[in-house]
């Protein structure tokens, strides 16, 4: 008996997602344990796992459809002969006469069908057919056993975007021996300019266009405004420097910089606590604790795990933990735990070598702090032009909750709490 394959439980409210690719393919040998297909959510991404040994029969749902919890997303069969697809153990069985006795029309198989011209298709490679008006009975299959790929299509596609492909319909003569003329279809534009094969379909992920959405929704209900200034690294890169080896062996973690801004906030955020809210109706909800959000560039975008009671915490305790959260993030392994909640975001543009930027809030939080390259400047000090390291410094703030006065001595707080890095031992 064949063993459905569902969606599981996703986490805390998630309640659907997307499939991303699918690991193994139909009639592919599959072990209990081993991962079948890729999940996406808002948030993460994770693989199903085959619950026993077998071959996977079918797969129900191709890559870019939208899936719900407890959906069935495929099936896996008893391993051996038997787990040839059924369409093709009929065919198999046929009898000559009857293929011989086929009508020409009856090529152009329909692009919805498991099987056409005797190979055979995923549904995301279907689905890509329609999209294009593609005949797969055109297609020659390059995968296993005769197998239909994404890229087979994609190749025909190409070559009817260059015209090096003419229509079957064009080819077939009428019954009175005249060659039936119609017009062609209007290419793309692409097409016409004989750009077409330079350019490349990339279906957005679940997570990117999760991002995309949240960002235009930042804009659009928060009144968002950006403050800067720049803060003197000089303490910091000089205690960094006269500490970093003495910490590393200590803790076994290297000192960045960004624990010291981690402090830095906590500090600013306990003098100006409607930094550290949220908006929800008409009241609004002060925290009185403290869970930093730190920005983590990955493939497919930024992602921002959450230091949980970074108040609690040492520089030790801060800088392991951004660097566990920033090796899972890359390694796709954060869990929706690691992502949820976060009262605080910090965003580090200058590892990009960014000298300034406005950053956007992540809501549902109020406020978020950039961080941008350090660059020598020349710096008035007592009278004399000096260079200095220097960072230009962002706060972006929901003006309807923060005001103007307020965002501005946030980030003067932070500025001073960098600018003399021992008192980040008091603050923080």
């Amino acid at each position: 008996m064949p063993v459905e394959i569902h969606v599981p439980e996703l986490g805390e409210s998630v309640a659907d997602a997307t499939v991303g690719r699918w690991l193994k393919q139909e009639g592919e040998a599959v072990k209990s344990g081993e991962a079948l297909v890729e999940l996406e959510t808002d948030k993460i991404n994770f693989e199903v796992e085959a619950e026993q040994d077998g071959v996977l029969e079918s797969i129900a749902k191709g890559e870019g459809e939208s899936v719900n919890v407890g959906e069935v997303i495929g099936t896996i069969g008893e391993d051996g002969a038997a787990g040839q697809p059924a369409a093709e153990a009929e065919e198999d069985e046929a009898p000559e006469e009857e293929e011989r006795a086929e009508e020409p029309e009856a090529e152009a198989a329909d692009a919805e069908a498991g099987e056409t011209n005797g190979h055979r298709a995923s549904p995301s490679v279907r689905k890509l057919a329609r999209e294009y008006d593609v005949d797969l009975a055109e297609v020659s299959g390059s995968g296993s056993g005769g197998r239909i790929t994404r890229e087979d299509v994609e190749r025909l596609i190409r070559e009817q975007d260059r015209g090096a492909t003419p229509t079957r319909e064009a080819e077939r003569p009428e019954e009175d021996g005249r060659r039936e003329e119609r017009p062609a279809p209007a290419a793309p534009r692409a097409a016409q300019d004989g750009r077409g094969a330079l350019e490349e379909r990339v279906r957005m992920s679940r997570r990117r266009q999760t991002i995309a959405k949240r960002l235009v929704e930042a804009q659009q209900t928060a009144a968002m405004l950006t403050t800067f200034n720049e803060a003197d690294m000089s303490s910091v890169i000089e205690f960094r420097n006269r500490r970093k080896e003495e910490f590393q062996e200590r803790h076994g973690v290297k000192l960045g910089f960004m624990s010291f801004f981690v402090k830095a906030s906590i500090g600013a955020l306990k003098s100006f606590p409607k930094v550290n809210s949220e908006l929800q109706g008409e009241e609004l909800i002060l925290k009185h604790y403290y869970d930093i959000g730190v920005a983590v560039n990955t493939e497919e975008g930024l992602v921002v795990p959450v230091v949980r009671d970074a108040d609690k915490k040492d520089f030790a305790g801060i800088e392991r933990e951004i660097g566990a959260l920033a090796s899972k993030a890359r390694e796709r392994k954060l869990s929706l735990e690691d992502l949820q909640g976060g009262t605080f975001t910090i965003t580090n543009g200058g590892i990009f070598g960014s000298l300034v930027s406005t950053p956007i809030l992540n809501t549902p939080q109020v406020a978020i702090l950039g961080m941008h390259k350090i660059q020598e400047r020349p710096v008035v000090v007592d009278g004399e032009i000096q260079a200095k390291p220097m960072m230009y410094l962002a706060l972006s703030y929901d003006h309807r909750i923060v005001d103007g006065a307020d965002a501005v001595s946030f980030l003067v707080r932070i500025k001073e709490l960098i600018e003399d890095p021992e008192s980040l031992l008091l603050e923080g």
